[in-house]
């Protein structure tokens, strides 16, 4: 896996161009996403994808999945994660049971990017069962 990072015009801006020749914006000036907040955007993402199958394999497919991540960060600098929460909402007619071992499963065994941080900062989940799908 290999990534290329560009400063772009902006003021601490850059953009991100994977293997693909597909690109993501950041920045350091909050006029795109910041690194930090790609790094909880990360591990939302790979942890849904993990529910999301898991879901299906279960022959419970969610209608959406929506997560809310909040990061705490240290006081001092590098200004780390030391604490991080995934609320997931996954949304359809799916038995809590089985939504609750999906999101067990990614967060404990398959999700790479929350293993990945694991050893470093603490990480939280929770979950929810929702009838309607938000949008």
């Amino acid at each position: 896996m290999k990534i290329t990072l560009r400063s772009t015009s902006e003021e601490l801006g850059y953009e991100g161009t994977n293997e693909r020749g597909q690109t993501t914006s950041f920045s350091g000036s909050k006029n795109a996403v910041s690194p930090m907040e790609t790094v909880l955007m990360a591990a939302a993402a790979c942890s849904s994808i993990d529910v999301e199958i898991f879901l299906k394999k279960m022959r419970a497919p969610a209608d959406q999945v929506e997560v809310e991540v909040e990061g705490t960060r240290v006081e001092t600098v590098p200004s780390v994660f030391d604490k991080m929460h995934l609320h997931y909402k996954i949304y359809g007619d799916v038995k809590e049971s089985k939504a609750e071992k999906a999101v067990a499963m990614s967060m404990d065994q398959y999700c790479s990017v929350s293993l990945m941080l694991k050893s470093a900062v603490e990480i939280t989940h929770s979950f929810e069962v929702l009838a309607k799908a938000a949008h």
